[in-house]
């Protein structure tokens, strides 16, 4: 009740930019103490920022920046994580890898001998997975984004409807303790298509997700099975996703070809 009241919070934040105690003491039938821990909570996750009397959404990072920007930032967590993500891919596997710079590295990382069937909706991906002599690859078709090489819409969602998948691993706009969010609408639909079929869902996350609210609500943290994030992520928040049942793998840049489990 308590996170699912703090998402409604957010939401609310999100449609209005701003909003008071009184409003949500009223809204939800709870008392100012509960309402300063909420949005306390929220601005540690960097939804909100709090003012007197209330808070405003907080506006730092209202756009994502283009796939090439993305691509050259925090590349270190990246590598790491997805040598870990390499471990959980095993021989004969069905996988799914979206459009994502986190998972992109996932691919190039991918060992040559292991045989798996791969679908993917992002070009750079599939041309990478291409050149593994075991891997057979099939990419969606639909509506191209020509900056981020990757399909979506309607054509998309059907053709991936039509498969059953082992592992997905999807890259994500922004994270909290009770969800997931997105940047772009086309990307999102898609992402919860394959979230909903998919046997196991693993989630790529630099730390500085953390500090992301995208526009756009994913799924509840309990959607995904696995997240792999790297050690300077909160260890407050990622306490609170291991308590609702998530697997939370934490690598260490320095070295990347460990994850600890926790």
């Amino acid at each position: 009740m308590k996170l699912e009241r703090r998402d409604q919070i957010a939401a609310l934040i999100s449609q209005k930019r701003t909003v008071t105690n009184a409003e949500l003491m009223e809204m939800f039938d709870i008392s100012i103490e509960t309402v300063r821990r909420d949005l306390s909570t929220l601005e540690r996750q960097g939804v909100l920022e709090r003012v007197y009397g209330g808070a405003v959404r907080r506006e730092a990072n209202p756009q994502e920046p283009g796939y090439s920007v993305r691509e050259r930032e925090h590349t270190e967590e990246k590598l790491a994580i997805a040598r870990c993500a390499e471990t959980l891919i095993a021989r004969n596997d069905t996988v799914y890898f979206d459009n994502g710079t986190s998972v992109l590295p996932l691919a190039r990382q991918l060992r040559g001998d292991k045989k798996i069937t791969a679908f993917t909706n992002a070009l750079r991906t599939a041309a990478v997975l291409a050149d593994k002599a075991q891997a057979e690859v099939i990419l969606l078709g639909g509506q191209l984004k020509p900056k981020e090489l990757s399909v979506s819409g309607s054509d998309a969602q059907e053709q991936l409807a039509r498969y059953n998948v082992d592992k997905a691993f999807i890259g994500i706009g922004g994270i909290s303790a009770s969800s997931i969010t997105d940047f772009l609408y086309a990307e999102t639909t898609l992402r919860r298509q394959i979230i909903q079929s998919a046997r196991q869902v693993i989630a790529l996350a630099d730390s500085s997700k953390f500090s992301m609210h995208a526009v756009y609500n994913l799924c509840p943290i309990t959607d995904i099975d696995i997240l792999i994030t790297d050690n300077a992520a909160p260890e407050d928040v990622l306490e609170q996703i291991r308590n609702q049942g998530v697997q939370v793998y934490v690598v260490d840049p320095g070295e990347p070809a460990k994850g600890k489990r926790s």
